[in-house]
C-alpha cells in the first residue's frame, strides 16, 4: 500500500516565506479545508495517511515535500535553504523514523529543499535555486548515484523551486509553463502547459494525475493525452508559492 506523509497547516500559514510573489491575504481556515480535501483524494484511493506531528509555530510546515525526499527504501532528510524553516526538521525526522525507511542527511554547509528534486525514471533533476546550493546537490549525488540514480543539475531562477516550474506525467514527459522554466531543453521530453497553476501534477497511478483546479485548459490537455485527472482547490497554498506536490511526500512500495 502506498503511504502519504502530510502535516496539517499551521495557523501561522499566512506568514510563510515568499520569494517571487507579492504577499496577499491567506485564509487559514479555508487552507485547512483545502488540505483536508487534498488528503481525502489519497485516502479514497487506498493510500495510508501518515500525519506528521503538528508544528503550529512553523508557518511553512505544511509543505512537507521540502523536508524529505524518498528514494526507494531510503529517505534523505533535507537541510532547508530558508533558515526560518529548519525548525520543521525534528518532527519530520521522527515521522520518517517511524515509517521504517533508512535515513540519510544533508549536512551543513549544504542546503537542499525537496521541492527542487524531480525524479523521472532513474534520473534525478535537481534545481540550483535560491534554496538549494551546490554543496547540497553534491551531497545528494554522493548518496543516490551509488544506488543507481543519475543526478542532473538544472538552473532555477524564475520560480521558488524546480517543481514550481516543472513536474512529470506518468510516461516521463516533463510539463511546465514555459515562461517560468529556465531550461526546457534540459529535459529529454518537455511539453508546455498553458497556465501557471498547471505546472504541478502528482502521479497517483500510471493513468491518473492530481492537479490544481485553477488550470482548466491544462486539465483538458492532460485528458486529451488519455489521462484521468483529479483536481483539488489549493488556492490558499498557491498564494504562498505552494502547489499540489509540496503538500505531501509519497512513499511507494
Amino acid at each position: 500500500m502506498p503511504r502519504l506523509l502530510v502535516r496539517r497547516p499551521s495557523p501561522l500559514l499566512a506568514e510563510g516565506e515568499l520569494t517571487h510573489l507579492e504577499r496577499v491575504p491567506v485564509d487559514a481556515a479555508r487552507a485547512l479545508r483545502q488540505w483536508s480535501d487534498y488528503v481525502e483524494v489519497f485516502r479514497d484511493r487506498g493510500w495510508e495517511i501518515l500525519e506528521v506531528e503538528p508544528a503550529d509555530g512553523q508557518a511553512d510546515g505544511v509543505f512537507v515535500e521540502d523536508a524529505v525526499i524518498v528514494f526507494g527504501d531510503v529517505a534523505v532528510l533535507c537541510r532547508a535553504g530558508a533558515t526560518s524553516r529548519r525548525g520543521e526538521a525534528p518532527t519530520i525526522e521522527a515521522a520518517v523514523e517511524a515509517s521504517g525507511l533508512e535515513i540519510a542527511r544533508i549536512d551543513a554547509t549544504g542546503t537542499l529543499d525537496g521541492g527542487d528534486v524531480l525524479k523521472v525514471g532513474r534520473t534525478v533533476y535537481v534545481g540550483a535555486s535560491s534554496r538549494t546550493n551546490a554543496d547540497g546537490v553534491a551531497q545528494l549525488r554522493a548518496m543516490v548515484e551509488p544506488r543507481g540514480w543519475t543526478v542532473v543539475e538544472v538552473p532555477v531562477t524564475k520560480v521558488l523551486h524546480l517543481k514550481s516550474g516543472v513536474t512529470a506525467l506518468p510516461d516521463g514527459t516533463v510539463v511546465g509553463f514555459e515562461p517560468l522554466v529556465d531550461a526546457p531543453a534540459a529535459f529529454p521530453v518537455f511539453a508546455g502547459v498553458p497556465e501557471e497553476h498547471g505546472t504541478a501534477v502528482v502521479v497517483l497511478d500510471a493513468q491518473t494525475v492530481l492537479m490544481s483546479a485553477d488550470a482548466p485548459a491544462t486539465e483538458a490537455a492532460h485528458r486529451a493525452r488519455g489521462l484521468e485527472v483529479v483536481t483539488v482547490d489549493v488556492s490558499e497554498f498557491e498564494k504562498l508559492e505552494g502547489c499540489v506536490t509540496c503538500l505531501s511526500v509519497r512513499i511507494r512500495d
